[in-house]
């Protein structure tokens, strides 16, 4: 099976390409520097010649709210277009999980669609939608660090590590078509100021981590469960503990 990964050189596509080609399926990573552009389309009909599955695990190299829309609604629709002349019969996005509970953050509004162009298509998909990775983690107390501390929401938390998300995108990918969604999370679902405030701790960094609802999360206000699955959901849960994760680093 030939699947074309597009951001297979970054955190996840690198991994889906990996764990495909170790399967015996031709896995090609696409991004810029193979010559395939998403925003001027250039690259695509050549990458996609004779592909069975396209996989976009891309990330906006913006984040202003207008950038990010324009990022992934233009890539979006340049790949499902080039998928219906190249009769590709299988689109994987990567999403995230509780973006659509989150009307406030341009970001998530952009996640949510990029979903809708790609539900709207026609062209047979699978959507992932992902926690946030313990990958992230340092980035989010960065993020979130005043003078006074590292300032986070209370909010519910369910990180997941990226190793286990290219599992299920790569298993995805390989599979039929599910014309819906999959969700994965990590299996301990915490607060996020409690889960950074003990990360960090465990690093020895002497950050002081601030409970505040005023923050939210992305620009979006989260002030509960926004961002873990929903009770009715049935997540796939990751094989990786964060402690195991965090022992391996």
């Amino acid at each position: 099976m030939k699947v074309v990964v597009i951001g297979g050189t970054g955190l996840i596509g690198s991994q889906v390409v990996a764990l495909l080609q170790e399967q015996g399926h031709e896995a090609l990573a696409a991004s810029p520097q193979s010559g395939v552009d998403v925003i001027t389309g250039v690259g695509l009909a050549e990458a996609f010649a004779g592909a069975d599955v396209v996989v976009d695990v891309t990330n906006s190299p913006v984040w202003e709210d207008q950038a990010v829309l324009d990022f992934f609604t233009t890539s979006t629709r340049n790949q499902l277009a080039a998928e219906r002349a190249a009769g590709v019969g299988h689109h994987v996005a990567l999403a995230i999980v509780g973006a659509e509970r989150l009307p406030g953050s341009g970001y998530l509004r952009a996640k949510v669609a990029q979903e809708q162009l790609i539900v709207e298509s026609g062209v047979p998909y699978s959507i992932v939608r992902a926690t946030q990775f313990f990958e992230f983690v340092a980035g989010i107390a960065d993020a979130a660090t005043r003078d006074d501390g590292v300032h986070l929401a209370p909010i519910g938390f369910q990180p997941v590590a990226a190793a286990d998300v290219a599992r299920l995108v790569a298993e995805t990918a390989v599979g039929a078509p599910l014309n819906g969604t999959v969700e994965i999370a990590g299996a301990e679902k915490v607060r996020m100021d409690t889960f950074v405030a003990k990360v960090l701790a465990g690093r020895g960094d002497d950050r002081v981590v601030v409970a505040d609802p005023s923050v939210g999360y992305f620009g979006g206000a989260a002030v509960a469960d926004e961002i873990v699955p929903a009770p009715d959901a049935d997540p796939v849960i990751g094989a990786t503990s964060f402690a195991d994760w965090e022992a391996g680093r």
